[in-house]
């Protein structure tokens, strides 16, 4: 990457590379099963299909006819063994039901021991955005410590670009918080 030049160059960068990060952990928590049937459920599945492993998504369409159940919809009829051995194979812990093109998944409601391990995981993965996001705060003062050594900014600019960085760092931990929070709740309600 090219050497960023002004501070407001490292701002947007850091703010950038921050928001990504948050994106990253809301994928992730796309993934991890609530008490409902959604569709991005199966989003992180490969299918070994065509002599690749290819997402879900790039050989079948998946909805939620109800709250309780997905179906998945093949493109093509060749592939639906996979999608059955994919969707087997998975942790999900879902048993399908083929239905000519079509595969059936009913979305068994959660325990409480299994609803307690999640939000374990939820906080795991929250933690690892929140790491993921002060380790983009360190290099963006190393930066800004760079552009002092080529003299481009004084010693105060630096304090006051450390002060910005730290509440751009503190600014996107608050919102992994709250997707950790948010998801939390949609795990626990029964």
């Amino acid at each position: 990457m090219a050497e960023i030049q002004t501070l407001e160059g490292v701002y947007k960068d850091t703010d950038s590379r921050m928001t990504k990060a948050i994106e990253s952990t809301r994928g992730e928590f796309a993934s991890i099963r609530t008490g409902r049937a959604a569709p991005s459920l199966l989003d992180r599945l490969h299918v070994e299909a065509y002599g690749a492993s290819v997402p879900l998504k790039q050989v079948a369409s998946v909805s939620s006819p109800d709250g309780r159940s997905l179906q998945v919809s093949a493109f093509d009829k060749s592939v639906v063994g996979a999608i059955r051995k994919a969707i087997e194979t998975s942790d999900l812990g879902l048993n399908p039901n083929v239905d000519g093109q079509n595969i059936r998944l009913s979305i068994p409601p959660l325990t409480e021991d299994r609803r307690k391990a999640l939000v374990k995981v939820v906080k795991g993965k929250g933690e690892d955005g929140k790491v993921a996001i002060r380790n983009i705060r360190h290099k963006a003062t190393d930066e800004i410590k760079g552009l002092q050594k080529a003299g481009t900014i004084t010693e105060d600019e630096v304090k006051r670009a450390a002060d910005h960085v730290q509440k751009l760092t503190d600014r996107h931990i608050k919102q992994i918080d709250e997707l950790v929070t948010y998801k939390e709740k949609e795990i626990m309600e029964v």
